[in-house]
């Protein structure tokens, strides 16, 4: 009786040990137009930069490389899977990559900063997924900081957000809770020459959203060109669909506002 019950307990475990197997799908990988020692060579040399400059560094290497929506794979319904993508990326999977590219020791080390970038606790997951800006600075990890308030010097607003709530109530993302969550910008109007001064070089941008369920509806990051500040960022404006440099400023003109992070 108890080596049946034991043969019970193995098959049963067995059988967990294989549903969780299949819950969890291998990493998807493809470095676009970079070999691994190409890629391993950029980490190295960028790694004496301070943060600013390293993810400027870092970013210049994308620049025109394709922009492509949807590439990564997870759901309610569907296992999450980790997707290293640098042939093609969207607004935020350019600024993830580079910000774990940023953290990286070494290639091999990239996966798995890109994991805690990406996922919150770095489990690979769709509940975990940070999928919208603020969660980058939401749960306290402490290697990005939300300087709005900072750069904004007193011109900042500050609206409590229901992150993935619409008008109508209804999810922008399915399977996903409610967060409510107060967000700080800086009203275009407002951004004046103190404002621009106080950006720095490789801060990440998002460009505020007023409607209702998510905070910005677009990001990218700073660069500086002597005394002209551009937008670095991967545009799905047709005739560019790729990442591009755009003044700031003029790229600013007629949205809402800005939100700045900044890494530590």
């Amino acid at each position: 009786m108890q080596r049946i019950a034991f043969s019970i307990v193995i098959l049963l475990l067995f059988g967990l040990g294989a549903c969780a197997r299949q819950q969890i799908a291998a990493p998807r990988i493809d470095y676009g137009r970079w070999s691994e020692p190409e890629l391993a060579q950029l980490i190295a040399a960028v790694r004496p930069l301070p943060p600013g400059a390293r993810i400027v560094a870092l970013s210049a290497a994308l620049l025109g490389t394709p922009y492509a929506s949807g590439t990564l794979v997870g759901g309610p319904e569907r296992p999450e899977q980790l997707i290293i993508d640098l042939a093609g990326v969207d607004c935020f999977t350019f600024l993830d990559q580079v910000e774990a590219l940023r953290r990286a020791a070494s290639l091999d080390d990239f996966p798995q900063q890109l994991r805690q970038v990406r996922y919150r606790g770095g489990v690979v997951s769709y509940v975990t997924r940070r999928h919208f800006f603020s969660d980058w600075v939401a749960d306290g990890a402490g290697r990005i900081a939300d300087v709005t308030a900072a750069v904004g010097q007193g011109r900042a607003e500050v609206v409590v957000k229901e992150l993935n709530r619409r008008e109508d109530g209804s999810p922008w993302l399915p399977g996903l809770a409610v967060t409510r969550r107060a967000v700080s910008y800086i009203p275009t109007p407002r951004i004046d020459r103190e404002v621009l001064a106080a950006l720095q070089e490789g801060d990440y941008v998002g460009i505020y959203a007023p409607h209702a369920g998510e905070e910005v509806s677009h990001t990218g990051l700073v660069v500086r060109t002597g005394d002209q500040l551009l937008l670095r960022h991967a545009s799905s404006a047709s005739g560019l669909r790729r990442v591009v440099d755009v003044d700031l400023l003029q790229y600013l003109q007629g949205k809402p506002g800005l939100v700045v992070y900044r890494a530590r």
